[in-house]
């Protein structure tokens, strides 16, 4: 009798070795890569989603994209491949759910629980989020896409149906309202 050879994957297995594995369809290797990236793309769903609830639905759906489609990568930095489809998977679900969404006005947002002085230092990346999430649905996809992500105007243009012109604006209107946030809890190191 001969015994079939499962190879084994762990956290320190090579990143190729793990693509290649899933591009075999083993699952230990999915499971890995699944660990090795989930935080950072849960991350970029939270940045273009509402809610957790739906940021959560997006970040399966990509998932099942990435090993759907994980055949179809050729190279080159995985991460930058992987990250795009978790951001096109966002925008679709952006376009999808547009109708929905409601421009509602900005009333409140909790100051920071820290004193003037200690306030930069104790911003935290929730705190930001949290701010970043404040903004209006159109001006926060496109600060999202060009701050964060480095999109120029015309991708974003094409990614959201939207003009050149409308994605400057939105940009501008979006920082002028996040540093005006800023002034007001007197947080100015962030202002440009």
């Amino acid at each position: 009798m001969f015994k079939l050879h499962r190879k084994k994957y762990s956290t320190q297995t090579p990143l190729e070795d793990l693509i290649e594995g899933c591009q075999k369809g083993h699952s230990g290797a999915q499971s890995i890569l699944y660990e090795r990236f989930a935080a950072r793309m849960m991350g970029i769903c939270m940045r273009y989603c509402k809610t957790r609830e739906e940021a959560e639905d997006v970040f399966q759906e990509a998932f099942v994209k990435v090993f759907e489609k994980i055949n179809t990568y050729r190279g080159g930095k995985f991460e930058s491949w992987i990250i795009r489809i978790f951001i096109n998977t966002s925008i679709t679900n952006y376009h999808k759910s547009r109708k929905h969404y409601t421009q509602q006005a900005i009333e409140f947002i909790p100051e920071p629980a820290v004193k003037q002085e200690d306030a930069l230092q104790k911003l935290s990346t929730d705190e930001l989020h949290h701010l970043i999430q404040q903004l209006p649905e159109g001006y926060r996809m496109v600060f999202n896409l060009y701050v964060v992500e480095g999109y120029k105007h015309q991708e974003i243009a094409e990614l959201l149906q939207i003009s050149v012109g409308t994605s400057k604006s939105q940009l501008h209107k979006a920082r002028a309202m996040l540093a005006g946030w800023l002034e007001k809890y007197q947080i100015t190191a962030y202002v440009e």
